[in-house]
């Protein structure tokens, strides 16, 4: 059998010449923290570095651009300024909130986690990195961030950006995808950690992973303080590092949105409370591709003006949907757990999920 590239990978001995892994960390950190001081891009939660606006950008941060996130933050922030607004704030405000961003629990993790605060904290964060990791969405990341940005505390906060920088810097070709190497990862910074000023250190490995260090396409070595360190460089191995297993493919689903419309007012439902986007808001939909022709036998209606609308596409991380739409203009309501709602309101009240963008941004 025909081995893939990954496969050969795992049975090289790890680079790590010369320079053991940790003595190369330790090297790389004077000009990782000057690097960062000097070209550190200026964001909002970055300048005012407190515990609570810190917590919430680096929630938005999750699986989310920096750019995207921006002004989402400035409005939630002037929304919800502090842990009691967003421990008593409603779900439809919340979520209309983070409209856009999409992982909604996310959002529902933070009001939770603000209940707690307010019961047993005071309404203010622990500064403890294991009592961080109690609360609800915060993972050892995250309670790394949170932990060395906003109480200087000496622990790692190790994302994507950081395996990629470190598996480079150290020739690595363990899998990152597997907890183990994360954690043994996480073990390797906590021993380099500077005592002053652990925060930069974290943040200057994530912006370096960010916009030195790519993701996707190649790496903009000539800028890369840590160039003459890195034995991934040096050896021609930075298109192969870091190694990841190969990704389970997704699978497709279709599905049939409908814009259901009468006198000026529009149909929403919830989903169940389970699966997929649960709870959230959506246009009602129908498995599979229906045909025009078979609409109003599938609402159980007589009369109705129906109009094709044009196919979309939505990619989550296990699904991908492939959608056909439809306006269907009503006589008669259809029986069913609908809410009918202004396009207004649906615009300032109600949340819809992203995968729905191409459908409702032609509601009228």
């Amino acid at each position: 059998m025909k081995q893939s590239l990954y496969d050969k990978l795992q049975v090289l001995e790890p680079a790590g010449q010369g320079m053991e892994k940790e003595e190369r960390l330790r090297a790389a950190t004077r000009p990782l923290l000057s690097w960062y001081h000097e070209h550190r891009r200026i964001l909002p939660w970055r300048e005012k570095p407190e515990p609570y606006s810190v917590w919430i950008s680096e929630i938005m941060l999750q699986q989310t651009r920096v750019e995207a996130v921006k002004p989402y933050f400035d409005r939630f922030m002037e929304a919800l300024p502090g842990v009691q607004a967003l421990s008593e704030v409603t779900e439809d405000r919340l979520l209309k909130l983070w409209e856009g961003l999409g992982y909604y629990s996310r959002a529902r993790n933070l009001k939770k986690a603000a209940q707690i605060l307010i019961e047993k904290y005071e309404g203010t964060l622990p500064s403890s990195y294991e009592e961080l990791k109690t609360l609800p969405g915060i993972g050892s990341y995250t309670a790394g961030a949170i932990a060395s940005i906003a109480f200087g505390i000496p622990v790692p906060a190790v994302d994507g950006n950081v395996l990629r920088v470190i598996s480079r810097l150290t020739g690595s070709r363990e899998d990152i995808t597997r907890q183990s190497v994360k954690k043994a990862m996480e073990e390797l910074i906590k021993g380099v950690m500077p005592e002053k000023d652990p925060g930069s250190f974290n943040q200057a490995l994530i912006e370096t992973g960010a916009i030195v260090c790519l993701p996707n396409g190649a790496p903009l070595c000539g800028s890369c303080p840590l160039a003459s360190l890195c034995i991934a460089r040096e050896n021609g191995l930075i298109g192969i590092i870091p190694v990841k297993a190969p990704k389970k493919e997704r699978r497709t689903e279709e599905r049939t949105i409908l814009i259901l419309s009468k006198d000026g007012r529009v149909a929403i439902r919830k989903r169940s409370n389970t699966g997929l986007l649960a709870s959230l808001y959506e246009l009602p939909g129908l498995d599979g591709r229906i045909p025009r022709e078979l609409i109003k036998g599938a609402l159980g209606i007589q009369e109705a003006v129906i109009t094709p609308l044009p196919e979309a596409k939505h990619i989550f991380s296990h699904v991908e949907w492939h959608m056909t739409g439809y306006r269907v203009e009503l006589t008669d309501l259809p029986e069913g757990d609908y809410l009918w709602v202004t396009p207004e309101e649906i615009k300032k009240t109600y949340s819809l999920p992203g995968a729905f963008k191409a459908y409702t941004k032609l509601i009228r």
